[in-house]
């Protein structure tokens, strides 16, 4: 062929490409983004006045409301059609990699093995169970695939069997508000019984005369939960005793039993303090006694075991806690004795006894360790671990009298073991590594490591990152950027197949452990909420110059994701330094701060004062409205932006996301995508079975590739 020739037909593609590309821009901009009213509502406070424009929003019954989240869905939708195809091969990817006739190992507790299994094609476990040995005929106890029918949204939780066996309790939401009615269900018969308990947390547990159930009721406004009941089983739940009522709106309570089966245990529980109340579990209509009255700042849980509580405390100033005991008999806090002692960089996050040996869960450095040693003195090591992206935590270890510790693990580059270690002989047994399917998945192919990056005070923050080898530190990759940073919750690095769909496309994927969390300790918290909270979002935004300064992106391919407080530090980081991001994926974000922690008739807003702090208060109201990001909205250019929401969420309500992209809507002075997508049948966990939940990640993978320019 002659080169003329060839040079004309390449010009023709080019000019059809050309044409092709612009009339997809002309159709994208032809495409126009709903506009919601402007109605300025004046909201003062401390002689201070926000005017709120979009405060109308906050009334789902307003059918000019549901008008306007469905016009942002219809926009999201024809903004993302070019998508769809690509959407839909995601999610079989994804779900080409997971084993869909999936189980659990099974745990043996009081004579059954227990199991969740999974059936080819349905969105919702099964449960069953199997009498003394494995090779029992299976009896299922719930098939939620059956339950959930009819139901757009559905979730089962507490299940909760008697001591002796023929019963069971069960909490069920179908709104996906967190409302959950308790049931009580025959086991030998299959008969659910009519004292069904409208408005409850779920959970539930008995005492040993296998009648009585003690169960925590919700605040129908609020949702805090805020008193416990004792129910006999059969009665009319209008008949139930009141037990306890949290009076405190600043904390939330629920009920529990002891692993070793002797008491009844009723928690208060606030951010910065706790109370627990016990009862002896033989004598239901016994009267709770306080184990130690709550002492503002101070925190403890209690375990028992052989005529002693077991108490993990930061009594005394121990910052990373300590553990203590008392005897059962006199359990007032000047009779405990130190047990471990309060160091100042292990922090220790948790116990499980047995009746050989206690395994301690601490952490240092950043890294989960687990140290078992036995009470007689006699052993006292560390499982070994030899990486520093990974996470290791106890399973279900419900019997007492075993050697045997079941264990999760998984790293970023390696997926989740089940594992069962015999604390006598240190051998370990592999039970289960979850299978990733469609085989493709090598995890030799894959490297991960952990940096560190200088925030400007001089602190240095860690960064957990995986990454297919071979990648070029040119800033020329794709960088998604995760982190959460509040309530001492910490995202330790983990393994996800979802994950892979990124990391193929030659994605790196990167978690910023910044303050806010424990992942350094309890210090490490502290550092990150109430006044030093914008701690949180500057370690982000240095975390986001530290890789574009070495190399593993740029300004150009860097994206970041949040999800709840997570969406806050999103709202934060595109206000602070939007030039640093070209995507950011908010869900459920917490955006309008100020005023929702002045409207202590939102679900958790008093139980969360000593998280962010009381606004009615002027140092907190000054300090929230300076970094709440739909009262920083400003005219400039801001990412590209995808914001999630669910209408029926409990924790942060719809109207947060839906006035901040409102306002953005107005302010942002670029042509940059903004778009807001709604579930109309969800809540704070979005859709609940474990297919519909793949097809959102489709969603946002899809957003983030096709800015990247990636279609297959």
């Amino acid at each position: 062929m002659k080169f003329s020739t060839l040079f004309s037909i390449l010009t023709l593609i080019f000019a059809l490409s050309c044409d092709k590309n612009k009339e997809t821009t002309k159709t994208s901009m032809d495409i126009q983004p709903p506009k919601a009213d402007k109605i300025a509502k004046n909201l003062e406070m401390h002689g201070d006045v926000r005017v709120d424009n979009y405060y109308w929003l906050n009334n789902k019954d307003n059918e000019e409301v549901i008008d306007y989240l469905e016009r942002e869905n219809d926009y999201y939708n024809k903004m993302t059609a070019h998508t769809q195809g690509f959407q839909n091969e995601l999610f079989e990817e994804m779900k080409g990699r997971i084993k869909e006739d999936d189980a659990s190992v099974p745990y043996f507790y009081n004579g059954y093995f227990y199991l969740t299994r999974y059936e080819v094609g349905k969105d919702y476990p099964i449960y069953s169970r199997k009498k003394e040995s494995l090779d029992a005929p299976e009896e299922i106890l719930f098939n939620v695939n059956e339950m959930a029918e009819g139901h757009p949204f559905f979730n089962l939780r507490g299940i909760n069997v008697s001591p002796d066996n023929k019963w069971v309790a069960y909490g069920v939401d179908t709104i996906s508000r967190r409302k959950y009615t308790l049931y009580i269900k025959n086991l030998e018969t299959g008969e659910v019984l009519d004292d069904a308990i409208p408005l409850t947390t779920g959970g539930s547990t008995w005492a040993n005369d296998n009648e009585t159930l003690f169960y925590t009721t919700k605040d129908e406004q609020t949702l805090r939960s805020n008193k416990i009941y004792r129910h006999r089983k059969g009665d009319n739940p209008s008949n139930d005793a009141l037990i306890y009522t949290e009076k405190d709106e600043t904390f939330g309570t629920y009920v529990y039993k002891t692993k070793s089966e002797k008491f009844l245990v009723i928690g208060s529980f606030s951010t910065l303090t706790s109370e627990f109340q016990i009862l002896d579990a033989n004598n239901p209509t016994g009267e709770f006694k306080v184990f130690q009255e709550r002492n503002r700042g101070l925190e403890y849980s209690v375990s028992h075991y052989n005529g002693y509580f077991y108490i993990v405390t930061n009594k005394d100033g121990a910052t990373n806690f300590k553990l203590m005991k008392t005897a059962d008999t006199n359990t007032s806090m000047e009779n405990w004795e130190e047990v471990i002692p309060h160091r100042e960089k292990v922090l220790l996050e948790d116990i499980d006894i047995f009746k050989n040996y206690l395994v301690i869960s601490e952490r240092n450095e950043g890294l989960n360790k687990i140290r078992i040693k036995r009470w007689d003195e006699q052993a006292d090591y560390y499982l070994p671990f030899d990486n520093e992206t990974y996470t290791t935590y106890p399973l279900q270890n419900i019997e007492f009298d075993t050697p045997i510790l079941r264990y999760g693990y998984n790293s970023l580059t390696t997926p989740s073991s089940v594992i069962d270690f015999n604390m006598e002989t240190k051998e370990k047994e592999v039970k289960k590594e979850t299978e990733v399917l469609g085989g493709k998945f090598n995890k030799d192919n894959y490297e991960s490591q952990r940096v560190w990056a200088t925030a400007e005070d001089g602190t240095k923050i860690p960064i957990s990152m995986v990454y297919r080898k071979g990648i070029k530190k040119n800033g020329d990759n794709p960088l998604l950027l995760y982190a959460y940073g509040s309530y001492g919750s910490t995202i330790d690095p983990y393994f996800s197949s979802v994950r892979l769909s990124l990391l193929d496309r030659g994605f790196v994927y990167a978690i910023a452990h910044v303050r806010g969390s424990e992942y350094l300790g309890r210090e490490w918290y502290e550092d990150g909420k109430l006044l030093n909270k914008k701690n949180t979002f500057t370690d982000f935004i240095d975390a986001s110059k530290f890789l574009i300064e070495e190399k593993y992106t740029s300004e150009e391919h860097l994206y970041a994701s949040g999800g709840s407080a997570g969406g806050l530090l999103m709202g934060a980081i595109v206000n602070l330094s939007p030039e640093l991001y070209n995507g950011v994926i908010a869900a459920v974000p917490f955006v309008d701060v100020v005023t929702t922690m002045l409207d202590d008739s939102i679900p958790l807003t008093t139980g969360e004062y000593d998280e962010w702090g009381n606004p009615n208060e002027k140092k907190y109201y000054d300090y929230m409205k300076s970094y709440s990001p739909y009262d920083n909205v400003e005219k400039k250019k801001y990412p590209n932006m995808l914001v999630t929401t669910g209408l029926h969420d409990s924790q942060v309500q719809y109207w947060e996301p839906a006035k901040w992209v409102a306002k953005l809507r107005d302010y942002k002075t670029d042509d940059h995508i903004l778009m807001l997508h709604t579930n109309m049948d969800a809540g704070h966990g979005g859709a609940s079975g474990r297919f519909e939940a793949l097809k959102e990640v489709a969603k946002d993978y899809a957003f983030l590739l096709d800015l990247e320019g990636i279609s297959n």
